[in-house]
């Protein structure tokens, strides 16, 4: 395996987590067992990927679109994600993680609502690694609501730029992602972070999310530092 130029890491990782009920299937389990793994990994990933020196990490745990998945598919989702969040949150207390949640909560249960809601506080003061949940997070609703935002501020035209546009995205006063990963061996966004990803490095693997640690993890870090970033220039 390539090493990891630790000179060269990015500031800002981003994951589509991908391939959970494909796992499950082959291994003749329901798709929710796969879930149920995968949500148990993204848990073990966030530990083993606070010991990187990479500030910011987002993990699409639910998209926008996601709904449209069977109904008793969506409640084990959701079930699995309010069963986890404690846990998540007891790694953030040791390994001093910040939790964010990129997305719109208004669709999302209420017991799920507030237990995003009690993990950004207790987060909030926290000063190591950046964890963003986007769940129920869709790139064009974020682009739509910050649109919304800015219109209800009363910004006039003249003074919007790409700059100020940013601080209305759930992204504000983070770095755009410079590394964007897919498991599962789709190649797509999949509507995560499209605003944000307009530059950032590509690397999609076939390998399952639940199958995605450290080594695999390590060999997108590799590629990505072999890369040469030139955001248009020369």
């Amino acid at each position: 395996m390539p090493a990891v130029n630790k000179k060269n890491l990015p500031q800002h990782v981003a994951i589509v987590m991908d391939g959970n009920g494909r796992w499950a299937e082959k291994r003749h389990k329901p798709r929710l067992y796969g879930h149920r793994k995968g949500t148990i990994h993204a848990r073990d990933f966030i530990e083993m990927f606070s010991n990187y020196d990479i500030p910011y990490l987002t993990l699409y745990a639910f998209s926008t679109e996601n709904w449209n998945r069977p109904e008793a598919e969506v409640k084990g989702i959701m079930s699995l994600i309010a069963e986890n969040i404690d846990e998540t949150l007891e790694i953030a207390r040791i390994r001093d993680i910040k939790v964010r949640h990129l997305g719109d909560p208004e669709r999302l249960p209420p017991d799920i609502q507030q237990k995003i809601a009690q993990a950004i506080e207790m987060t909030a003061k926290n000063s190591g690694l950046t964890v963003n949940i986007a769940f129920n997070y869709g790139g064009r609703s974020e682009i739509v609501r910050a649109v919304q935002k800015i219109i209800e501020a009363g910004v006039a035209a003249s003074e919007i730029d790409e700059e100020m546009f940013s601080r209305y995205l759930d992204t504000a006063d983070m770095p755009d992602p410079d590394l964007f990963i897919r498991t599962g061996n789709e190649m797509r966004l999949s509507n995560l972070l499209i605003w944000q990803s307009a530059y950032a490095e590509l690397y999609f693997t076939p390998v399952l999310w639940p199958d995605f640690g450290k080594a695999e993890f390590e060999k997108a870090l590799a590629c990505y530092s072999k890369r040469q970033r030139r955001f248009g220039g020369l």
